[in-house]
């Protein structure tokens, strides 16, 4: 082919070293700043090398956006249309023909096309664009790229291209092939920083940022924001205070490609735009007439948490290298500004670059796409980063649950099925089990959850399916199309007439969530799924109102994520569902209020109860065990003693405190550890503490006693003290010295000090009055009657002059009366 006549741009400096590293090593990496026009100029030089006789160029681009804009730009520079020499292939839209030498491709597109012809036929190289976007789909791609390259084609080109890019680990992943860097077009760009406080809305910023740099600054506004729902609400209220001669354009990936395309023509002459976009304008995108960035440093970031087979959305930071983007976009034509809602020195604390969504994804399409390419272990693929091994464990877990893969990691009769489909896994195994008469219905609903924007964005699926039927505009019909096209492949794939599932929404979703059907609990919408999580509409909402949901996506925390998209779910086909997975599980636990052991039949779906009912407490291990816990619970005081049982308790401490082993612990904290042991046998067909006796207990605490010491406990520890009176005085083991309260005339004639325990252990005795009333304390009787008694017994005498104080009580006769007897 005659080499084309192509215009001058920075990059034009080294197509020639390109072109000689491609031939040469067949594989290379450029690096290129934004505007220097590697995107557009690299492959149209390459249609004049030998090489290319034997094929046509893919360029692979991660945004349709982006495939669109540089298709139509390469057509330009030659003079032609879209779909001749240079075309594009997406997933809804595709203008190729005989004639098309470079075909701009998205990603998935092009991981499609390797899997379903791994010898590339046809194809001569392979331009990755943009790779340090980093996506699943790119990173998975440029793996199979070099895999058909060491294995089947020898002779396929390889180049990586980007604009930040840590060039020289993409050279080794590349086998070491040749660098090659380009300078870019050099419009100064100024940034500016004006700092957005924690506590002030992104949306408040970027409104006072566009109405001052309208007055102050020349030119069309690019403004950064993190989604679709920030980029609306700045849009409405700058609707109504910019000028009319500004133009406010969203720009965001939800919208159909006749819109975006709009979004990014050139404003009108005599007025000025704003564009509203998310990360969609960071790359390999030329807005004419910006030379205002307005960059809130924030973006969308999907991070998938294998615990719950959901990815959440969370705003994060922009790394350096993201900001550094959208900043170039404000000097890609001419001089420009970017102003950063953020203070300068917190740029230094910026990731360097972006995180790569192969940490950080659902890696089910990749292992399922592995197996199809015959890769067991996806680290047998050559990845500039490895997928982590957790999310590999569950995407193996979650394919078997969807009948994909068998216990080998081979794909199945249905895995097959379903990867014929362009599908995300869940969603083609709804596609494939669904019946005859319900797969357009599924493919239907399969796009809705794939394409953004189709059928509006209402929270109800079901909702969004009807708008989605009625819609005639140019993109739904594109999809209508390409809906019809997968039920006809899953009909022909499918080894059955699949599940003859109900032609409902609900039932459909639930082929493809099983985990996130939804049961209605306490206020009115708020929901648990399946899978444990917790999940919350708003209460004005219809589907706030349904038992049943099955949920597609999620967002927030475990306990109360906020549900995003979801149907309802009739009750016809819940029975259907639970007949097939439900468990029933009789549920025996203590009642804290009721103090009592409660039996129910509880029917689950997974760990969403359906119902309970109520059943008398069964008999045996369980009640047991239940009883045992709530005890446990409520702490040993909530054992009814009784009197008796306290002091045999407090001896038994005593005497583990004074002797130790053998003498068992009976701590609180030992007993409720052990009480299956000591207690429970002691309750049989016990159910509530009202049942408990405080002679159960009593025996229960003896059998605590080891065999060779039980005739001891009443030698050692005494529950009572055998007065000379003859009167059985209890002994008090509230502490550590055992306390015997006595009337003083009741130890008269006693010589010795009472003790316990072989008579180790002298007893603390406290002396009552003949009223009860404490008089003295001592631990030593007979110094007592020698000493301090001739005080005391003056004083007893005034108050008690019935009774009889001898002057020496050690030789006198204890009396329990007023008057000894004669």
């Amino acid at each position: 082919m005659t080499r084309l006549a192509l215009p001058e741009l920075p990059v034009s400096a080294v197509l020639s070293d390109v072109a000689a590293a491609l031939t040469d090593a067949g594989r290379a990496v450029l690096v290129a700043p934004p505007g220097a026009g590697k995107t557009t100029l690299v492959p149209l030089h390459r249609l004049g090398e030998a090489f290319m006789a034997s094929g046509k160029i893919l360029l692979v681009e991660p945004r349709r956006l982006a495939a669109r804009a540089a298709a139509r730009r390469m057509a330009e520079i030659i003079g032609e249309a879209v779909g001749e020499t240079v075309g594009w292939r997406m997933r809804l839209d595709t203008r190729v023909s005989a004639k098309t030498r470079i075909e701009i491709v998205t990603e998935g597109v092009f991981t499609r096309m390797v899997l379903s012809d791994p010898e590339l036929k046809g194809v001569a190289a392979v331009l990755f664009d943009e790779f340090h976007e980093r996506s699943l789909d790119g990173d998975f791609g440029l793996a199979l790229a070099l895999d058909v390259a060491s294995a089947l084609r020898e002779d396929l080109r390889i180049l990586v291209m980007s604009a930040t890019l840590d060039g020289a680990r993409v050279a080794a992943l590349l086998g070491d092939a040749p660098v090659i860097e380009s300078a870019g077009r050099a419009f100064p760009v100024t940034v500016r920083y004006r700092d957005r406080p924690g506590t002030e809305p992104v949306e408040d910023a970027v409104v006072a940022a566009a109405r001052a740099a309208l007055a102050e600054e020349a030119g069309s506004l690019l403004v950064f924001l993190p989604g679709q729902r920030e980029i609306e609400r700045v849009a409405e209220r700058l609707g109504t205070i910019v000028p009319e001669n500004v133009v406010v354009a969203p720009l965001f990936g939800a919208m159909d490609g006749a819109a975006q395309d709009r979004a990014v023509r050139p404003a009108p002459v005599g007025t000025r735009k704003i564009v509203l976009a998310t990360a969609i304008a960071e790359t390999s995108l030329t807005i004419d007439g910006v030379s205002v960035v307005i960059d809130s440093g924030l973006r969308r970031q999907p991070v998938f948490e294998p615990a719950t087979g959901l990815s959440r959305l969370e705003t994060v930071r922009v790394s350096r290298a993201s900001a550094d983007q959208r900043a170039g976009r404000a000097g890609r034509t001419a001089p420009g500004t970017a102003i950063r809602l953020w203070r300068a020195e917190q740029t230094a604390a910026l990731d360097a670059f972006d995180r790569p969504e192969i940490l950080a994804t659902d890696l089910s399409g990749l292992v399922l796409d592995c197996a199809a390419w015959g890769v067991a272990e996806p680290s047998d693929l050559i990845f500039l980063d490895p997928p982590p091994a957790p999310a590999i464990a569950e995407a193996r877990a979650l394919l078997a649950d969807l009948g994909a893969l068998d216990e080998t990691g081979r794909l199945t009769a249905t895995g097959k099925a379903m990867r014929a489909l362009a599908l995300p896994p869940r969603l083609a195994r709804m596609v494939v089990s669904a019946g005859d008469g319900a797969r357009l219905e599924a493919a239907m609903l399969a796009l809705l959850l794939t394409e953004r924007g189709l059928g509006g964005t209402d929270t109800d699926l079901s909702e969004r399916l009807r708008r989605f039927r009625a819609d005639r505009g140019p993109r739904a019909k594109a999809a209508h199309g390409l809906a019809r096209r997968i039920a006809a492949t899953a009909r022909e794939a499918a080894s059955a007439s699949g599940e003859d599932a109900p032609d409902e929404a609900g039932a459909l979703l639930a082929l493809a969530y099983p985990d996130r059907i939804a049961v209605a609990r306490g206020a009115r919408g708020h929901f648990v799924l399946t899978s444990g999580r917790g999940g919350v509409l708003d209460e004005t909402t219809a589907l706030a109102r349904e038992k049943f949901l099955v949920v597609a996506d999620l967002q927030g925390q475990a306990r109360a994520g906020r549900i995003l998209s979801a149907t309802a779910l009739s009750e016809a086909a819940m029975e259907r569902i639970a007949a097939e997975r439900a468990v029933s599980e009789l549920v025996v636990a203590f009642d804290g209020t009721a103090r009592a052991v409660r039996a129910r039949n509880i029917r689950r779906l997974g760990r969403a109860t359906l119902s309970e009912a109520p059943l008398p407490a069964p008999s045996g291990e369980a009640t047991g065990r239940a009883l045992a816990e709530g005890i446990r619970r409520l702490g040993l005081a909530a054992l009814p003693l009784g009197k008796e049982g306290e002091r045999l308790l407090r001896r038994l401490r005593f005497l583990a405190k004074a002797y130790g082993p053998p003498w068992p612990d009976l701590s609180d904290a030992a007993l409720l550890a052990g009480l299956d042991d000591w207690l429970l046998p002691y309750l049989p067909g016990v159910t509530s503490l009202a049942q408990i006796t405080p002679g159960a207990l009593s025996e229960a605490l003896r059998g605590l006693i080891p065999d060779e010491l039980r005739g001891r406990l009443d030698e050692l520890a005494p529950s009572h003290f055998e007065a000379p009176t003859g009167s059985r005085v209890p002994i008090r083991y509230d502490e550590d010295q055992p306390v015997l309260a006595i009337r003083v005339q009741e130890l008269f004639g006693l010589t010795r000090h009472p003790a316990i325990a072989d008579g180790r252990l002298l007893l603390t005795i406290e002396l009552l009055s003949p009223a009860h009333r404490p008089i003295q304390i001592t631990r030593d009787l007979p110094g007592f009657w020698s000493g301090s008694w001739a005080d005391v017994r003056a004083d007893l005498r005034g108050r008690y002059p019935k009774h009889v104080w001898p002057e020496d009580p050690a030789g006198a006769a204890p009396t329990a009366r007023a008057k000894p007897r004669k």
